[in-house]
């Protein structure tokens, strides 16, 4: 298999792997090996899977459980709404989604959350929560399912990215003032620290991020990733949704200051197992 094959034999050895039982995931490990982007490799594996009389699974399996499948452009049909997809990166996974929420969602989802605001944490290595200068927002948690919007806040994602709802943390509502940031850090959890069996006993490793823009601040704010150049904006009613797996180094990422005015975000995190 090479970048110079037909439609049709790619096509064909894709269908016949399929058959021996390999997953998604695996034969765009392959492909990409052989020359495919990551992006060739899933438009043709969806193209051809999609055929009548051959399934394509919700979301991709791993041996440690599911991953995430990526929204991919020009726009996806969600919950009756257009999302589109106005920006991809390969590595690390990223899309930035317009109109994703709607203006009085942003506006009730704030509501509810303000409240309940109290000085963010951030996990330690040994497992715990804890204030860091790392992190200087206000924010709280919704539980699953506890109001009508969060649950379909929770079914939009879930049906975006391929994961059962139960495959998510709760919401995290986050506020910045000006000044405040989240410096940078990664998502997912380091196998070498101390309290990793204490973080991944319940849901498993986590897989992907999905950050919600609940207002347009003034100035600063949006999501950088320092190691690939680029940064999402923080636009009402946009989502930034990034994956990352076995470790992926190029998804640090940073929230950056405010310089201007207020940032309101929604943050859900997704594991590869239901999240007890």
């Amino acid at each position: 298999m090479n970048t110079t094959s037909s439609t049709s034999a790619i096509s064909k050895w894709i269908r016949e792997t399929a058959r021996e039982g390999h997953s998604i995931e695996d034969m765009i490990d392959m492909m990409l090996k052989s020359g495919y982007t990551a992006r060739q490799s899933r438009r043709l594996i969806a193209e051809t899977l999609n055929r009548p009389g051959i399934a394509i699974p919700v979301a991709v399996k791993h041996p440690n459980g599911l991953r995430t499948r990526h929204p991919d452009p020009p726009a996806v049909e969600i919950d009756g709404r257009r999302i589109e997809v106005s920006t991809c990166v390969e590595t690390p996974t990223v899309r930035i989604l317009e109109h994703f929420i709607d203006d009085d969602e942003c506006a009730e989802l704030i509501e509810q959350a303000r409240p309940r605001l109290d000085r963010s944490r951030t996990v330690t290595d040994t497992g715990t929560n804890e204030v860091s200068t790392a992190r200087t927002s206000s924010g709280m948690f919704f539980r699953l399912g506890e109001t009508a919007l969060i649950t379909r806040l929770e079914n939009r994602i879930a049906e975006m990215v391929g994961i059962p709802v139960d495959h998510g943390e709760g919401l995290q509502i986050l506020h910045y003032d000006p000044g405040q940031e989240y410096e940078p850090h990664y998502d997912w959890f380091d196998p070498s620290q101390a309290g990793y069996k204490t973080l991944t006993a319940a849901g498993g490793e986590r897989i992907a991020t999905v950050i919600l823009y609940l207002n347009t601040p003034e100035g600063g704010g949006g999501t950088h990733f320092p190691r690939v150049g680029v940064t999402a904006c923080a636009r009402k009613g946009s989502a930034l949704y990034f994956a990352y797996e076995n470790g992926d180094q190029s998804s640090l990422h940073a929230g950056l200051p405010v310089t201007k005015g207020e940032k309101w975000i929604a943050t859900k995190w997704l594991r590869e197992r239901p999240y007890r």
